[in-house]
């Protein structure tokens, strides 16, 4: 745990109590804080008061006596509207922040030669992987590193601050939003596509809350930038002319004159200004496809800004076990492959699995985005047939009617036994049954984790069955 003693001997409100508000409250406790915390949902008073931490009705106090309020990132701070006690909070000078500002507070006590160095990692897709590629790369090469943020641990449950650890920390727009001092010594944004628009106002919020991450940057750090989109290759062309900061662009689509680029599976490192010999990052197994790619250059690329040397830091990309639920291999029956792509909550990242799977029997739906499907129109001729599943089931049906063979499964089970039947019925050789469902899981999962879980299930029921027809 990290304490936190900016608040020492103050009173602080903390809302929402999940595995990060409960950390809070423990950090802001261990620093010194008079913790008053709250949760309108009473199973999480309860979780959070038997793991120690005091509830204090916050709809009973005067909130002039708080020195701050600490915000879960899943409630809302500025849209659609503000909660609540964020009003409250606004309407008496009360500042509004979240535990990544607390963990930049507890940095900020450090003097620079005892500070340690921090890597964020943002973008719309790829974030968790690229995080903990970097993670996986550092403590491969012996370094002192802990990983966490929006990925595993909360950042305020981190093993405690010193000067020879690497902080590589996951980073979503809620998160970056609720921090005001965070300083990152390398700051790596992937890609940026629409994505939780209704909680930033809009596309221009939520491009606003991605660019934090690049806030109080100096000349000695690193802003490490995705330029295969256009609005990330437009805020890599601003911060490089502003001069603030080192930005090395990085790219799975175009070579690039200056920083580090994946192109066909090579790996062209040119971060000094010239060339490097390409590397072949094919053997990296557990990161197919080109999106897998641009990760691979945004890990390179921050390993190389943290010190590390070419060949280390490329063995130790080929060793990475890869994520669950993010392109995941399950396994095979009678020659069909199972890929779990359950993290893929939007159309982007289905594009993504597609292009990496071409001629798969798709698994999409859910709880759907804003945007829909619609984008992934040119890629629907890649794709064999399509099992539409969850609330989206029939918007997605208009959008592919007359356009991809689908059927409308509406649950996971039916989905993934029709799937299977005709892949194998198809005969071609390495059948693949992608699950990439483009939309959220909220409609029938907890968590896309619970979601591709059930996929998981599905698949080895297939083997159940098989196993109980031979008997029989």
């Amino acid at each position: 745990m990290i304490p936190v003693r900016s608040f020492e001997g103050k009173d602080v409100a903390v809302f929402g109590l999940g595995r990060s508000g409960i950390a809070t409250c423990k950090a802001l406790m261990a620093g010194g804080a008079r913790v008053c915390a709250w949760d309108d949902n009473e199973s999480a008073r309860k979780a959070a008061e038997d793991a120690g931490v005091p509830m204090v009705d916050l709809n009973r106090r005067d909130w002039q006596m708080f020195a701050a309020l600490v915000l879960s990132p899943g409630i809302p701070f500025r849209f659609p509207e503000p909660h609540r006690f964020v009003r409250l909070a606004q309407m008496v000078g009360v500042p509004v922040i979240g535990d990544m500002e607390l963990f930049a507070r507890a940095l900020n006590e450090f003097k620079s030669v005892d500070r340690p160095r921090i890597v964020g990692i943002t973008g719309t897709n790829g974030k968790s992987t690229t995080t903990a590629l970097i993670g996986h790369v550092l403590k491969v090469c012996g370094k002192d590193v802990r990983v966490g943020g929006n990925i595993g641990v909360g950042v305020l449950d981190l093993e405690k601050l010193h000067s020879e650890a690497i902080y590589v920390l996951e980073l979503s727009s809620y998160q970056l939003d609720l921090a005001e001092s965070l300083h990152c010594d390398v700051a790596v944004m992937l890609n940026i596509s629409p994505d939780h628009l209704s909680r930033h106002g809009g596309m221009d919020g939520y491009v606003g809350a991605k660019r934090r991450i690049f806030r109080n940057q100096g000349p000695d750090d690193y802003a490490i930038i995705g330029v295969d989109d256009i609005r990330s290759g437009v805020m890599s062309t601003q911060l490089t002319s502003e001069g603030l900061r080192r930005v090395i662009p990085i790219s799975a689509e175009y070579g690039l004159g200056r920083g580090v680029a994946v192109l066909e599976g090579m790996l062209q490192d040119s971060m000094a200004g010239r060339a490097e010999h390409p590397v072949d990052i094919r053997t990296a197994k557990a990161l197919p496809g080109r999106h897998n790619h641009q990760n691979i250059a945004a890990a390179y690329a921050a390993c190389r800004a943290l010190g590390l040397d070419p060949p280390d830091i490329l063995a130790a990309i080929g060793t990475f076990p890869g994520l669950p639920h993010r392109l995941e291999n399950i396994g095979a029956i009678d020659g069909v492959r199972f890929i779990n792509d359950s993290k893929a909550t939007n159309a982007q990242a289905a594009e993504q699995a597609i292009r990496a799977f071409p001629n798969a029997w798709w698994i999409v739906g859910g709880r759907p985005k804003e945007e829909g499907i619609d984008d992934l129109a040119p890629l629907f001729g890649q794709i064999r047939k399509a099992y539409l599943i969850g609330e989206s089931t029939e918007a997605f049906a208009r959008t592919l009617t007359g356009k991809l063979e689908h059927s409308k499964c509406r649950t996971m089970d039916v989905a993934v036994l029709q799937a299977f039947e005709d892949a194998r019925a198809s005969g071609v050789e390495g059948a693949v049954v992608l699950f990439s469902p483009a939309c959220a899981s909220f409609d029938q999962y907890r968590d896309f984790e619970q979601r591709g879980l059930a996929f998981r299930q599905e698949a080895a029921n297939l083997v159940k069955r098989r196993s109980s027809t031979e008997i029989a």
